[in-house]
Order: structure tokens, then sequence, then C-alpha cells
């Protein structure tokens, strides 16, 4: 049972994760064989002034 994480930043609208989902789940089944009731997807909303990259949180990018 593949379980698959996203982090995001916070905000996206339902329909996106939903959408991503889908594609992640339809994609998974294909390349590893899988159903798709085996596969489990996790979103993480994560808010800018807690992600940084290079040293920079992406709060103070914007």
């Amino acid at each position: 049972m593949p379980t698959i994480t996203v982090k995001l930043f916070e905000g996206r609208p339902v329909e996106v994760k939903k959408e991503l989902a889908e594609a992640l789940t339809r994609e998974s089944c294909r390349v590893l064989g899988c159903e798709p009731g085996a596969v489990d997807i996790l979103f993480e909303d994560v808010k800018k002034s807690d992600w940084a990259t290079g040293g920079v949180l992406w709060s103070e990018r914007d």
C-alpha cells in the first residue's frame, strides 16, 4: 500500500487537492500495478512562515 505525503502552502482549494489526489492515485496504480483503494494520499498544509528555502522564509519572499 503506497502512502504519499504532499506538503503544500496552505490555501489551496479542495478542488485542486482532489484533482492532484486523483492524478497521483491513477499514476501510482499504473506504475505499481495496485488498485486505487490501496493508495493513501495525505495532504499537509504548511504556513509560509514555517517553510524556508535557501535560509529564507517563504513568508518573507512575498
